[in-house]
């Protein structure tokens, strides 16, 4: 049981209630909705990483499921996984992923750079120098900036998920994106 209650769109301010009919029922959204001057900026952010990025979307759920892995966010992982999926990730991929092998033979050289990134920035708060060089010569500028900003944010998020004891929610896969994308226009 969540350890505070979900933002009730009915009880709401007009703006949070506005924001809250705009997206799909989960949890993670009605206990977000708590920070009213917050909620419409974190939202954006979500549906700029989610769905306006240059970062390849199967490599960014890669990210996003080590980030939910590590951190331990179930939520995270259940909403993500079928995310994942959507946008081409395998079961190989997303066992090894959820295993910490992150070079198995299931993913590309590229695949495996951005897994070392995301795990290099759960585990020391920065990608490493040699790591870094490696992203410059196989990722824009761009990406490398989204990925960060992709583990960061699912981090923030996992830290909030975990530390209210959120409820699941059963996963929607594409749903999450395409509001993600609606919420941005």
């Amino acid at each position: 049981m969540a350890r505070l209650p979900y933002v009730d769109p009915a009880s709401a301010s007009p703006e949070i209630r506005e924001a809250l009919e705009l997206l799909p029922p989960l949890n993670i959204f009605r206990t977000v909705a708590h920070a009213d001057t917050a909620v419409r900026p974190l939202l954006r952010l979500g549906g700029a990483i989610l769905g306006q990025g240059e970062l390849d979307p199967r490599r960014r759920e890669l990210a996003i499921l080590r980030t939910a892995a590590v951190t331990g966010a179930e939520y995270e992982w259940i909403q993500h996984e079928a995310i994942a999926r959507g946008v081409g990730a395998g079961d190989e991929q997303i066992t090894a992923v959820k295993a910490g092998d992150l070079e198995a033979d299931a993913f590309d050289e590229d695949d495996r750079l951005v897994l070392r990134c995301a795990e290099e920035l759960l585990r020391n708060d920065a990608i490493g120098e040699a790591t870094f060089s490696r992203a410059r010569e196989h990722l824009s500028d761009r990406e490398i900036v989204e990925l960060i900003l992709a583990v960061g944010y699912y981090r923030m998020l996992a830290g909030l998920m975990n530390s209210v004891a959120i409820d699941l929610d059963e996963p929607l896969g594409d749903a999450v994106v395409e509001s993600a994308m609606r919420r941005n226009r």
